[in-house]
């Protein structure tokens, strides 16, 4: 029997490495650009073509490479970091592994050129699919120059899985971002297409913030910073006020290196417990410095979960930390007493004589006793006025006399009709009919006389400003107004995306909507759709949009807090079609205009809505696949009453 365990040929154990190294376009900028700055750049630039899938390029006036660590740096598990096993606990570099370009070289086509500052000239290796096509000697500038092309070109199965351009451009650009807010003291360009997308030069760590994020931001942070034996955390952390359900910036380093941490995020928002609605994100930029020793950033391909040895304590650290700086800064609603209305309290003096209060009061005043003859109190108490009791009257049939003027008849001998009238209660007298008719949340009787009955097409029940409850044939239906609404509005937008019918209307003042830099391309991709439903925009240049026109129904609705949505909604869906996308605006939209729980709804109104929602297509659920009706059917009411 033959032996049936092989080594892999190196071309293929490339290319499984580069399966947990390279997953896109963003995971080779990611790369490169680390192992520029391990090289010791000030400054990088980075360009790419068709979000990466065409070209990426990065460039860099590091300290550049001999010929012979070019041609090495290629090979599996080759790294300037690591000489023994202890090493990988005290890394305080980025790329470590060896696997990054051995893995880029797998998977695409590579030119590098790169030189020494004390070299004449400088070398250039031409790479493809993990061969050395060839390796010269050429002239360069101190640094080096990675082009790398056509990814995935010989993995097909590996590039038709990869997203839309605008996703893949987005997720360049948020791995870019990750890195230049760790490295504020180093100049970063980013090109896409040929056009510049961010252009930032030297700076210190709050403006390198601002240059990524808008100017907006310098009035919502508040700084932190609090050093412990244990970790030492300093950054910005964003005002209450400026909390919001989607698009928060929120950033853990540690190290330099950025991380998810969950558990930390969790400390981070017990600070704005009451702060903040429930369900709203505030904006964190926060740098954790700690002995490497006592971390493992190795635990997961992307290196972008890191354990903790101290856990708890640092939550501990964390959570106090943002305590302390809203505190500091008065984010915490407090009592302040330093006004110019501030009461005026005397100070106290032994020196003055102590007086006790006088009362006033009617020492022969006795509320049970009452005069002979009239029904009034004998007396009038020293704060001024009278009590007097009414007199009863004995002919309580006069109170009546009106209602039964109104019947026609007489209340005699009522005997009820269940069937006859569907949608509300009634019964009948002589020759007269009573309906029993629901208003609101209290039981209003009509009473129609003789040839008065008006007929109605049905009544419906509102239940604590939240369901509609009608009458049907198999028993008792609950409608959640909310979702019903959501359901019909839906329905409207998609209608009116898909037929471009949406009728915008003007705004006196036009608001501007700032998008950022690496959501400019996504929020590009869905005007169209944004334009369909009513929404009339202007591009101003630099990422920032005039609103001039909103959908007509939006009346009242922040309008830019509504595209903010859209626009995260598109980023989150990250779909190449385009009918998905505009189902997230029309989701969005109606969302933001549907009624809210709590609101009262007239039974015209309640009506109206019931009809719109069975003219629906799917009347039972939402867009997002929440129950919108159910029904308790007549027998499961009546066995509540054996």
């Amino acid at each position: 029997m033959s032996d049936i365990i092989q080594l892999l040929p190196d071309s293929v154990a490339n290319q499984i490495a580069a399966g947990e190294v390279i997953q896109r376009p963003a995971s080779v900028v990611k790369e490169l650009v680390e192992n520029a700055l391990d090289a010791g750049a000030s400054t990088i630039h980075v360009l790419v073509t068709d979000a990466g899938k065409t070209s990426i390029q990065v460039i860099d006036d590091g300290k550049g490479m001999s010929e012979t660590d070019a041609r090495l740096s290629f090979e599996r598990h080759a790294t300037s970091k690591i000489r023994k096993a202890d090493d990988l606990f005290a890394l305080t570099t980025m790329g470590f592994r060896g696997e990054a370009l051995a893995s880029i070289a797998a998977v695409a086509q590579i030119e590098l050129k790169t030189r020494r500052p004390e070299d004449e000239l400088g070398t250039q290796i031409y790479i493809s699919d993990s061969k050395v096509d060839s390796q010269t000697p050429v002239a360069a500038s101190p640094g080096t120059s990675f082009l790398v092309s056509n990814l995935f070109f010989n993995v097909p199965a590996r590039r038709k899985f990869l997203k839309a351009n605008s996703t893949e451009l987005s997720n360049i650009i948020t791995e870019f971002e990750r890195i230049a807010l760790v490295h504020p003291d180093v100049s970063f360009t980013l090109h896409s297409n040929d056009t510049e997308l961010y252009n930032l030069p030297a700076t210190i760590l709050r403006q390198r913030i601002l240059g990524l994020f808008g100017k907006k931001l310098n009035q919502q942070l508040l700084n932190v910073d609090v050093n412990t034996s244990l970790v030492q955390i300093h950054g910005y952390i964003a005002k209450p006020e400026t909390a919001r359900k989607k698009g928060a910036h929120q950033y853990f380093f540690v190290n330099g290196r950025f991380m998810k941490h969950p558990y930390f995020h969790r400390a981070v928002m017990d600070a704005y417990e009451k702060l903040i609605p429930t369900g709203e994100q505030i904006s964190y930029f926060l740098y954790f410095d700690i002995d490497p020793s006592t971390i493992d950033v190795n635990i997961h391909p992307m290196k972008t979960e890191i354990k903790f040895e101290n856990e708890q304590a640092i939550w501990q650290i964390v959570a106090a930390a943002v305590k302390e700086s809203l505190g500091k800064f008065n984010a915490i609603p407090t009592i302040d007493f330093d006004t110019e209305d501030r009461p005026d309290i005397p100070m106290f003096s032994t020196d003055l004589p102590v007086t006790p209060p006088q009362t006033n009061y009617d020492t022969g005043f006795d509320p049970f006793k009452s005069a002979a003859g009239s029904g009034t109190s004998a007396s009038s108490s020293s704060m001024g006025g009278s009590y007097s009791r009414p007199k009863a009257t004995d002919e309580w049939e006069s109170l009546y006399s009106g209602v039964e003027v109104a019947m026609g008849s007489k209340l005699n001998n009522p005997t009820f009709v269940d069937d006859e009238f569907e949608g509300f209660d009634s019964f009948e007298t002589d020759g007269s009919i009573i309906g029993i008719e629901p208003q609101q949340e209290t039981m209003v009787a009509t009473f129609y006389g003789e040839n008065q009955f008006q007929e109605k097409s049905g009544l419906h029940l509102q239940f604590k400003g939240r369901f509609i409850l009608t009458s049907v044939k198999s028993g008792l239906m609950l409608i959640d107004q909310r979702r019903a609404h959501l359901r019909v509005l839906f329905d409207k937008y998609m209608a009116q995306i898909t037929q471009r019918e949406g009728i915008a209307q003007g705004v006196l003042f036009p608001d501007i909507f700032q998008v950022p830099a690496a959501k400019v391309p996504i929020f590009e991709s869905i005007m169209g759709e944004l334009n369909a439903v009513g929404f009339e925009l202007t591009n101003l240049g630099g990422g920032s949009y005039a609103i001039n026109g909103v959908p007509s129904e939006l009346e009242g609705i922040n309008s830019i807090d509504l595209l903010n949505q859209m626009l995260h909604s598109a980023i989150e869906k990250g779909s190449q079609i385009k009918e998905e996308i505009q189902e997230q605006i029309a989701l969005s939209i109606a969302k933001a205009s549907a009624i809210n729980y709590g609101q009262t709804l007239t039974n015209e109104e309640m009506i109206n809505l019931v009809d719109n929602l069975f003219a629906c297509a799917a009347p039972n659920y939402t867009p997002d696949g929440k129950v919108v009706l159910a029904t308790i059917k007549e027998e499961e009411i009546e066995k509540l009453f054996k």
